[in-house]
């Protein structure tokens, strides 16, 4: 009674109430979502407002249970509850209905009863990550610092992504690099991942278009124009010496200049004059400064030859490696293609959806779109255009700033934690949900692709919202014992 007592004197109530706060309204807007003109009431075990309830008792049960069990589980089990999961990941594709849902192996279903299991993945992994990282003095000081949890996070994506065909839920697995980042893993890292996303862009959308001068894609040539201004900075930066400096812009510009001027009679490829450019300023920088002893350029220039390799296969990879309703997807969000009526359904619906509710909303339970079910999925991975609709701006603001709130909180728990285990999976814990965030309201607005992913609390789904509370409420109960011992 004592034990119990102290949890609950404990416990963050501030973030428990924000949870409740995010379930309770996000069920009733997937009943708003869901509701049809002849249903007589809301309690309906059939309908996904009636399902959801009985996931939000299931929810708030498994919370106490993680509440009462001894914190000090959490860690003694983080890589046999691990291992389990990767055990789990593998069975899926085995027990998932012939074909899958919607081309992905990811769900187990067993009748009517579907779980999925990679919604729990990201719990496991974020024990496993605290595990490890949380040993004496871990710090993220090289690239070999990286290689165990690169491969704790890499096997379950890896799994999910190519086994089990499920994209969107691997991707969220990227949210540890943050974590990455408040261990000491350099800034540039975050960067690097900046410029491979800019690369890919550009290399991509334009790769068809032609430069004006000349043969050659304007993707290429623009990816390694800019690659080039990369290396010449971190050389003015870095490079001490002036003379040395003058001789390497100059030499890069005589090249440009004699390329455009033999044009004239001789069509130039740029595609190869771009790249060998990149390369040899590559080369210099890291032959010139190994000798130097100059790691910072070192490192640039393998970034170069890394980034001039990648760019150059973007393309293969997006024609041959990623299905074609995942192309589309891209090809709209960039606008290389306009299918209002085929892939761009979702988001243009959705678009119109959250601009009619205006300022105000249209009221509960009135949305056009809503009712007559325009958008689909839209009570699960497009839950916030209800939300648009229904309560407008004020409400689609509100539900922002409590998710803010919420994640802000998140992080301060996380500061507070006196162990490394603690303070690492509740770093794990809020990079999660504020990924989850920004990619479903990303995508929802269309900017961003449509990936699936679940808006936190607000989706309908059992396996989502156990996930995510399972997530929770451990880190809460580590936050609660880290109290108690201050006492």
């Amino acid at each position: 009674m004592q034990r119990n007592s102290n949890i609950l004197h404990n416990i963050d109530w501030v973030t428990v109430f924000l949870y409740v706060a995010l379930c309770v309204f996000g069920w009733v807007n997937i009943a708003g979502a869901s509701h049809t003109y002849d249903q007589e009431t809301f309690i309906d075990f059939g309908t996904y407002a009636g399902k959801q309830l009985i996931w939000l008792g299931g929810a708030m049960l498994l919370a106490v249970v993680v509440m009462t069990l001894d914190h000090k589980i959490y860690d003694t089990s983080a890589y046999f509850l691990y291992g389990a999961m990767i055990l789990a990941l593998i069975a899926t594709r085995f027990l998932s209905p012939p074909g899958g849902i919607k081309g992905s192996y990811s769900w187990i279903a067993l009748g009517s009863f579907r779980l999925q299991p990679a919604e729990f993945a990201k719990l496991t992994t974020a024990l496993a990550i605290a595990k490890f990282m949380g040993q004496y003095e871990f710090k993220v000081r090289s690239w070999r610092d990286l290689i165990t949890p690169l491969l704790i996070i890499g096997i379950p994506m890896a799994i999910i992504m190519i086994w089990e065909k499920e994209t969107g839920s691997a991707l969220i697995f990227a949210a540890f690099f943050l974590v990455f980042y408040r261990q000491g893993m350099s800034g540039y890292v975050l960067l690097c991942g900046v410029a491979a996303i800019a690369l890919f862009i550009i290399a991509v959308k334009y790769n068809a278009t032609p430069v004006p001068l000349g043969t050659g894609s304007m993707g290429i040539v623009v990816c390694m124009a800019l690659l080039t201004v990369i290396g010449v900075f971190f050389l003015l930066q870095e490079n001490r010496h002036t003379t040395e400096k003058i001789i390497v812009t100059s030499a890069i510009a005589l090249v440009y200049g004699f390329c455009l001027i033999l044009n004239i009679w001789i069509p130039v490829n740029f595609n190869w004059v771009g790249i060998a450019v990149v390369s040899l300023l590559s080369v210099y920088l890291i032959g010139a400064n190994l000798y130097k002893r100059n790691p910072s350029l070192v490192i640039v220039g393998l970034f170069l030859l890394a980034s001039t390799a990648y760019t150059n296969i973007c393309d293969i990879a997006f024609n041959k490696v990623l299905q074609t309703h995942q192309r589309k997807r891209i090809e709209l969000l960039l606008g290389m293609i306009e299918d209002p009526n085929g892939v761009g359904y979702n988001v243009n619906q959705a678009r119109i959806a959250i601009g009619s509710g205006g300022l105000t909303g249209k009221g509960y339970l009135q949305g056009t779109q809503t009712q007559m079910k325009f958008v689909p999925e839209q009570a699960t991975d497009f839950i916030f255009t209800t939300v648009g609709e229904e309560w407008g701006f004020i409400g689609t603001s509100a539900v922002l700033i409590v998710y803010l709130i919420f994640i802000l909180r998140l992080i301060q728990l996380a500061e507070r934690q006196r162990d490394n285990f603690s303070r690492i999976y509740a770093y794990s814990v809020a990079s999660i949900f504020l990924l989850h965030l920004i990619i479903n309201i990303g995508m929802v607005l269309g900017v961003l692709p449509v990936i699936g992913i679940p808006l936190p609390f607000f989706s309908y789904g059992g396996s989502s919202l156990w996930g995510f509370t399972l997530l929770l409420f451990i880190m809460l109960r580590l936050d609660a014992a880290g109290a108690e011992r201050m006492r």
